[in-house]
């Protein structure tokens, strides 16, 4: 199963039928890991340290960093990472923001 913080978990499956509506997909492993592991599909990186950062910029200023329209509060987002760890951490950072 995908990592995508405590419940709800996503399998693959279900994450790719979730990518064909309007969900964000967020990777927050390192870029290296990145260049090493491959770029999921349709997804944006954004390393887990850069997260909270990221989620707090205007929306231009994101837009022109990750060439991806900023989530608004109430989009769907969806974290991953290698493991399960950082992205279970990413969803907690996007709560406390204020992301449902």
């Amino acid at each position: 199963r995908l990592c995508a913080g405590g419940p709800p978990s996503l399998s693959y499956q279900e994450l790719k039928d979730l990518k064909t509506t309007n969900v964000l997909h967020i990777d927050v492993r390192e870029r290296w890991e990145i260049d090493r592991f491959g770029k999921i599909p349709a997804s944006i990186n954004i390393p887990l340290g850069e997260l909270v950062e990221a989620l707090q910029m205007d929306p231009t200023e994101f837009k022109e960093q990750y060439n991806q329209k900023m989530p608004s509060k109430s989009d769907p987002v969806v974290f991953s990472c290698l493991a399960g760890t950082r992205s279970k951490q990413a969803l907690g950072f996007a709560m406390s923001l204020g992301f449902s």
